[in-house]
């Protein structure tokens, strides 16, 4: 690499002028490099693993941001409009994302609750246990506020293999002379998915009848699909907080030993649930629905779920 000796003012000034060209002509080439844009972390793993190979992919939110209170900053705004493809899941989700995407070709985008595979397979953003748990007014205001069907999606392995089809035909109009890597690609993901769930279930088998509570209504897809205890939530949508009867039901239960955990998000994580589990025995668990933490490569929405699958066991298997 070429030494530079600065001599004087003026050539100080041009140096620096040079390395700050060179910055933005990386950060340029950052955001050129970087063809297919998720919104979300999880959606970003099953995207890169298609993808990989094929095209370059980024992730839209930072580790420790929620899609529910995210907003966009200009650098943002330069992913998405240089992007060749937009992954994301709808307009209850992020909030943050319609008004951009009204200036960027609907081919390409592809919004995820809008495939009817997906819409097949939606559940309501509450289950019937938390129906109980809600006065009508805050089961209202929560609806009003959050949609009425459940989108994290990420979090059903099976949507997960819908999504994964999706991105797959679509990355197959963009880049054709790819095909054979990308039908591989999808292959390969499909095989270590059912090889993931597979351990998942039998990992989860010893746990199915602990009851607990979580923060935020996010894991709907994943606890049905493995048959988990969940006893209610003390919210539907992160941004309003429990009302005082939610409170109290969830502490009546805690006091009746009907739970042995109670799960906080690294996003969220409200003093309330402390002081619900003062003076019990229920445990205080995390769970981040995220990945936060998890490095974006071809097997990362494995990792994901298996994250997710320890965060459980750790606070519920054990005695």
């Amino acid at each position: 690499m070429k030494k530079y000796i600065v001599r004087n003012s003026k050539q100080l000034a041009s140096f620096l002028m040079i390395l700050s060209s060179l910055a933005l002509l990386q950060s340029i080439t950052n955001y050129a490099n970087a063809k297919i844009i998720s919104s979300v972390k999880p959606i970003g793993f099953i995207t890169e693993a298609i993808a990989s190979g094929v095209s370059d992919t980024d992730i839209l939110l930072p580790d420790g941001a929620s899609p529910h209170t995210y907003s966009l900053k200009p650098s943002d705004l330069a992913k998405l409009k240089s992007a060749e493809l937009v992954v994301w899941v709808g307009e209850d989700m992020e909030t943050f994302m319609p008004t951009i995407l009204k200036s960027i070709d609907k081919q390409k985008q592809i919004e995820l609750m809008a495939i009817p595979e997906i819409n097949a397979l939606l559940r309501t953003s509450h289950d019937d246990e938390d129906e109980d748990n809600h006065s009508h007014d805050e089961s209202v205001q929560d609806h009003h506020q959050h949609g009425e069907y459940d989108e994290h999606i990420w979090l059903s392995p099976e949507i997960a293999k819908i999504v994964a089809q999706s991105i797959h035909d679509k990355l197959i109009k963009l880049y054709p002379n790819k095909s054979a890597l990308i039908d591989e690609n999808l292959n390969k993901f499909n095989i270590k998915l059912a090889e993931t769930e597979q351990n998942i279930a039998k990992k989860l088998i010893t746990v199915q009848n602990r009851g607990y509570f979580v923060f935020h209504d996010a894991y709907g897809y994943f606890e049905a699909r493995f048959g988990l205890k969940k006893l209610g939530s003390f919210t539907i949508n992160p941004a309003v907080q429990p009302g005082v009867q939610k409170v109290y039901s969830i502490q009546q239960k805690l006091k009746e030993h009907q739970a042995v955990c109670v799960f906080r998000e690294p996003q969220f994580s409200p003093a309330v649930i402390e002081k619900l589990v003062d003076g019990t025995d229920v445990r205080i668990g995390e769970l981040n629905p995220l990945g936060t933490g998890i490095a974006l490569s071809k097997d990362a929405y494995s990792q994901f779920l298996l994250k997710l699958t320890q965060q459980l066991l750790d606070c519920l298997d054990k005695n």
